[in-house]
């Protein structure tokens, strides 16, 4: 069946041919910046909520650690996704909140694991995983700004 031709068509792309950018219909771009700037604020409620309820240092540390991560994810997706709908024609600028949102995606992942990985012992690796998950953030920006889509 062509999707094309049915009444949800007019929100969907055609098929990119191979090595040409991807260019999302205004729906989508819309629906992007919707989907992600929505869950600014109540990621930034729910971190303080997390921090102020927290019993010690440690948990309040992960709790920052872990607000950050999501509220810095949501933030900077949004910026990128609205910055590709409505300022595309600066193509740098887009570039540069393109390469912003992704490293935000992998320092997201390194907060979501730390509160795991800081408020339980798991065994003698946790120590060297703590700092792993960082590391592996760190590198996953340094390839994102140095060789990713050069």
């Amino acid at each position: 069946m062509d999707l094309k031709k049915t009444k949800i068509g007019r929100y969907m792309n055609c098929r990119v041919p191979a090595h040409e950018r991807y260019q999302p219909t205004d729906y989508e771009h819309a629906a992007n910046c919707t989907t992600h700037g929505v869950w600014i604020l109540p990621s930034l409620v729910g971190g303080s909520v997390l921090y102020f309820l927290s019993m010690d240092k440690w948990h309040r540390l992960a709790a920052g650690l872990y607000g950050s991560g999501l509220t810095g994810l949501f933030v900077t997706s949004t910026l990128f996704h609205t910055a590709a709908w409505k300022i595309s024609h600066l193509r740098k600028l887009e570039q540069r909140f393109h390469m912003c949102d992704r490293m935000a995606i992998y320092f997201f992942i390194a907060a979501s694991y730390s509160p795991w990985l800081m408020l339980r012992e798991l065994g003698p690796w946790t120590c060297h995983m703590r700092w792993l998950i960082w590391v592996m953030a760190s590198l996953g920006s340094m390839y994102v700004f140095f060789f990713h889509e050069r």
